[in-house]
């Protein structure tokens, strides 16, 4: 099992002397983002769908391995709630396949207000079947009722990989018992953070070990049922997305032996 950490984003100013050099212009972040860490969630692209010439700078300004982890457009999520969304969806996907073998799974991430209703479940089973599936896909339900048998199901027949958030969505303990029953052949795990006033990022507000002490024991049970695990921390789970992404690693490298 391959584990790829990295944060949510890449250019904060605020890391400026605590991750990057003082100084280092923002078209710089990203080559020496790629130094220290293997992958990246990328927001940006949840925005609007990214111009070629974009895509092409971040593929040439990090390592061959590097991988990118992609939020499909809100105007799909949001806007169109999943519906008569096919043509955003190919021209969305027929982009960013610019970035070649760099490209990790893309993020559907869905409105809080998408209640799991049984005309929304129809929705999503409907959608789902638009996804190509030579390229891993994710989706993060902000509505705990979501998380039940009949959706995880769908989620499984597709091999959609359900998020698992640490956030404000579902306690801490539901999300990882999820771990022990993935859906897909990969994790997608998020690090949000309960909503602190954090503002500027540039250190760590909270000691976070407790939490992710017992995220890296979860990850231990689940080594055989994944073959690799995408894990993305937010700065305001803790006040500094680079320390906790170190944290963690540390956590993971100390279980193992």
């Amino acid at each position: 099992m391959t584990v790829l950490l990295g944060t949510q984003g890449w250019a904060f100013r605020a890391w400026a002397g605590s991750f990057y050099p003082d100084g280092l212009a923002e078209a710089d972040m990203l080559r020496v983002y790629g130094r220290q860490f293997s992958t990246v969630e990328v927001d940006e692209t949840f925005y609007g769908l990214p111009p070629e010439p974009v895509l092409q700078e971040w593929k040439a300004s990090a390592p061959e391995s590097f991988i990118f982890s992609l939020k499909v457009p809100q105007q799909i999520t949001h806007d169109r709630r999943l519906v008569d969304a096919e043509a955003l969806l190919l021209r969305f996907v027929d982009r960013v396949r610019l970035l070649g073998d760099r490209l990790g799974p893309l993020l559907l991430q869905l409105s809080p207000d998408f209640q799991p209703t049984t005309e929304n479940v129809a929705t999503l089973e409907a959608f789902l079947p638009n996804l190509p599936r030579d390229l891993r896909w994710a989706i993060e339900f902000r509505d705990p009722g979501w998380i039940k048998e009949e959706v995880l199901s769908i989620l499984r027949w597709r091999g959609v990989a359900l998020v698992l958030a640490d956030s404000r969505w579902l306690r801490r303990e539901r999300v990882l018992e999820l771990t022990r029953d993935p859906t897909a052949r990969f994790l997608y795990v998020r690090w949000m953070g309960g909503g602190l006033p954090f503002t500027d990022f540039g250190s760590v507000r909270d000691d976070r070990t407790p939490e992710l002490t017992a995220w890296a024991a979860a990850f231990g049970s689940v080594s055989t049922r994944v073959e690799t695990i995408y894990g993305y921390f937010n700065n305001r789970f803790a006040g500094h997305g680079p320390h906790s992404v170190r944290l963690f690693q540390e956590l993971i490298k100390k279980r193992s032996g």
